[in-house]
């Protein structure tokens, strides 16, 4: 069965995690000197989460196989983990089962019902993906949002491929790097999700070979829930749009989540957000004319 490397994911996470912390940040005592490597000591982390050192040197060697919730909740607190890191360790523990099974298969489409809803959404961009970041549907206005992603293409529109294989994605983010963190994030997340996920592996694989800023922020392990808060635009024809969004998991569509941007009212970006309603109308009907012509 293809997938991710358990053994391996868990080692760089934890480590990872324990190369952020420092003694103080943990309350334990510096003793001075200079440490060899960057962060918390693997007897630190130990002493923190109440284990034997021998039993998280295991531990972080990948064997979380069995490991009780206790332990894990030990664990998390030790590393000071956050929602998002707390639930990928659960992940990768669950995955290290000998019983582990592939998740129920992701929905590969979205329902006439949720096109609708999409398409009903006139005054806000919005679209379903998956959890490797496939864009499944999509509305008027998002298509115009992400008019750079599109372009000529009329199949699916992958937003990691996107940010990291596609140049036009540095102008339309005009904060590249947290738009790239965000989307390797993602994607490290899901694949603690579902490690069996042959076509995530194989996106992340293409991605490794194809991308050294990939490679690069794949190996720091960092992972995120990606629920709401704001992104930035920089549309070639409206310019600079500050937009909150907010991302809804589809209950009774496994693996996808609904994304819906929207502007603070009375700012520039509502304005901008009218403009390029306006713009995606004026294109369509330029279309229109050309397909008739």
């Amino acid at each position: 069965m293809v997938g991710m490397d358990n053994r391996s994911e868990i080692r760089e996470f934890l480590g990872t995690r324990r190369a952020k912390l420092s003694p103080e940040q943990t309350g334990l005592p510096s003793f001075g000197g200079t440490r060899r490597v960057p962060g918390l000591r693997r007897e630190e982390v130990a002493l923190l989460a109440g284990v034997s050192v021998e039993y998280y040197t295991k531990l972080e060697r990948g064997s979380l196989a069995g490991v009780s919730e206790s332990v894990l909740e030990s664990l998390a607190r030790a590393l000071q983990l956050n929602e998002a890191e707390r639930e990928h360790l659960y992940n990768l523990a669950r995955a290290a089962s000998p019983s582990a099974r592939p998740r129920r298969k992701p929905s590969e489409g979205v329902t006439p019902s949720i096109q609708r809803l999409l398409e009903s959404m006139v005054g806000v961009p919005a679209f379903v993906r998956n959890g490797r970041l496939d864009v499944l549907a999509i509305n008027g206005l998002g298509r115009a949002l992400y008019s750079e992603a599109y372009g000529q293409n009329t199949g699916t529109v992958n937003l990691a491929r996107f940010a990291f294989l596609d140049h036009r994605s540095h102008g339309l983010y005009p904060d590249w790097e947290k738009a790239a963190d965000t989307s390797v994030a993602i994607l490290h997340t899901e694949a603690g999700r579902d490690p069996f996920n042959k076509s995530l592996t194989e996106l992340i694989g293409e991605l490794s070979t194809c991308s050294e800023d990939f490679r690069a922020r794949w190996a720091r392990h960092d992972v995120r829930l990606h629920r709401g808060g704001y992104k930035d635009f920089r549309h070639p024809a409206v310019g600079d749009l500050h937009l909150a969004f907010d991302a809804l998991m589809l209950p009774n569509a496994p693996g996808l989540t609904l994304t819906a941007y929207s502007a603070d009212p009375g700012t520039p970006s509502e304005d901008g957000l009218r403009l390029l309603a306006s713009w995606a109308a004026t294109e369509s009907t330029s279309i229109t004319s050309k397909e008739n012509a």
